[in-house]
């Protein structure tokens, strides 16, 4: 077996494929040649748009109306507001999951689960999970709490400046209230956490913003706050930034396990020897074996929080309800534990520490988006918690499925057996053979 150094001679020489290191050299110069014809920037989303960016690109009328098919041209002044340089659409493919079984505070009842992927093998795992509580009468679930943070940064000249700053802006608490709430109808400040690094100062805020994920809601009434310290400070800042990187925004943190940014949730369940052995094909005692074993090798990688695959669920329901992606980094963070109770059966749970999601504004609002949201029956106000919910009682069941997959050994034969069946794709025209 290669060490270290032979691996990284191999990886050397598949760099160079054969070249001369002047040469591999020469390619890393910048180039100043002139660039490509540029692209304008535009927020305006219509089919003339559209195609016009299409006649400045070198790309083919079948990759074209690949993106831009009829049905995104026919509807894609919807997007107006969602996206710039708007070109089409892309399609993922959007499988259903249940009927899942949730008795939340706000979600009760049997919920068909729209997930969006390009993943094989993980639809079905999810739905698997699905009917294993569904058959034993749901899952419970609730959201135990729900806020939305921006923190801004500022810099004064020394430690006296700052400690000044912090006792003027803790007085102005309830100004500053009134002046986020100018800015906004739904959501509201409801508190703030000053931390103080040096002659650095963040001021973590907290809000509540409804039934929308409320990122942009907050930023705005951040920015208005900004204005009032920029007007009104005693203390002069040096520097001020909206964002100082403390909220957690699109990113695993710590943070996540001592405050709430989005909804924290938490869905359990007790399942019956024989009902885990007719549907994951294993026993209660090798699941918490299992469970056991890969929470401490979560702990061995420095993973944030213990859980199997909460991104995957995650992502492919966010994909569906027009969801912001990305802050899928942030919201995967969290717990799944099982016990194995004395009669024999296995008690489930998992714990988010903060999902961020919503059911109005951002993503929501599209056509297919909107229709997924329809599905689930929570389209619109007054929904989110109830979402958040069934997202909590969707991950449950993900990861009963994983992990009796893997306590049973049957991970790797799902995915040879479901993956395999691809067919590819047609290539573009002109492209056959």
């Amino acid at each position: 077996m290669k060490g270290r150094h032979g691996l990284i001679e191999d990886q050397i020489r598949e760099l160079r494929q054969g070249r001369e290191l002047d040469e591999l050299a020469q390619r890393l110069q910048p180039d100043g040649s002139p660039p490509a014809r540029r692209l304008a920037t535009s927020a305006k989303v219509n089919a003339d748009r559209a195609l016009k960016f299409w006649q400045k690109m070198p790309a083919g009328d079948d990759i074209r109306d690949r993106l831009l098919d009829p049905v995104t041209l026919a509807e894609i002044e919807s997007y107006q507001g969602n996206i710039e340089n708007c070109i089409g659409a892309v399609r993922v493919p959007v499988g259903v999951v249940g009927p899942l079984r949730i008795n939340g505070l706000a979600a009760k009842g049997d919920y068909h689960v729209p997930l969006a992927t390009t993943e094989a093998a993980m639809v079905a795992s999810y739905h698997r999970g699905a009917m294993l509580l569904s058959a034993v009468g749901g899952c419970s679930a609730m959201v135990l709490y729900e806020s939305v943070n921006r923190a801004p940064a500022l810099a004064f000249t020394n430690l006296a400046e700052a400690a000044r700053f912090v006792v003027w802006i803790t007085e102005q608490f309830p100004a500053l209230q009134d002046i986020a709430a100018g800015t906004t109808r739904h959501g509201r400040l409801i508190d703030m956490s000053p931390i103080v690094e040096g002659n650095h100062v963040y001021l973590d805020f907290d809000f509540r913003t409804a039934d929308a994920s409320g990122q942009n809601m907050v930023t705005i009434a951040t920015e208005a706050i900004c204005q009032h310290i920029r007007e009104h400070s005693p203390v002069r800042p040096q520097r001020l930034f909206v964002e100082g990187n403390v909220s957690g925004d699109k990113k695993a943190s710590a943070r996540a396990f001592g405050k709430v940014r989005g909804k924290k949730v938490t869905a359990d369940v007790r399942l019956p020897a024989e009902v885990v052995q007719r549907y994951l094909h294993t026993d209660t005692a090798r699941l918490c074996d299992y469970w056991q074993m890969s929470a401490v090798g979560g702990v061995l990688s420095g993973t944030m929080g213990v859980q199997g695959h909460f991104a995957n669920g995650l992502a492919a329901l966010y994909l569906a309800t027009g969801q912001d992606v990305a802050c899928v980094a942030e919201s995967a963070v969290g717990i799944t534990r099982f016990d194995r109770n004395d009669d024999g059966s296995l008690y489930a749970a998992v714990t988010l520490p903060g999902i961020m999601l919503g059911t109005v504004g951002g993503g929501t609002g599209l056509p297919s988006q909107q229709a997924c949201l329809s599905l689930l029956g929570l389209n619109g106000a007054g929904c989110s918690r109830a979402l958040a919910e069934v997202c909590a009682g969707l991950l449950l069941g993900g990861e009963l499925s994983i992990i009796g997959a893997m306590a049973a050994g049957e991970f790797s034969r799902a995915h040879h057996k479901l993956a395999r069946t691809r067919v590819p794709a047609p290539p573009p025209a002109g492209e056959e053979g």
